[in-house]
């Protein structure tokens, strides 16, 4: 996604919290969904950061099937999403999303 991309998701789009994570989303009507993940740099290092990153992107990958085509989606985790378990991390991500696109 570029950058018009994630301000037209702001922009026109709905936005979800729970205790991880702040979701964003806007309808599309593509093949497929989209995803950015936006991380502030007050929540860390490139490392840190990265590995918030990484994390969030296996658990997209991992649940690609349970996820509903033709929405963009921008993720912006929270500080705790460096330090929690990665299968409480993973419910809590996907139960957003489901929120989101419903």
């Amino acid at each position: 996604m570029r950058r018009s991309d994630f301000e037209a998701v702001y922009r026109n789009g709905l936005r979800r919290s729970s205790g991880q994570f702040v979701a964003f989303c806007r309808a599309t009507g593509g093949a497929r969904s989209r995803f950015g993940i936006s991380i502030k740099k007050v929540l860390g290092g490139a490392v840190v950061r990265n590995r918030m990153r990484r994390r969030i992107r296996e658990i997209l990958r991992q649940h690609s099937s349970e996820i509903p085509s033709g929405w963009d989606i921008v993720i912006h985790p929270r500080r705790s999403v460096a330090r929690a378990s990665f299968a409480p991390l993973a419910a809590e991500l996907m139960s957003l999303l489901k929120s989101l696109t419903v």
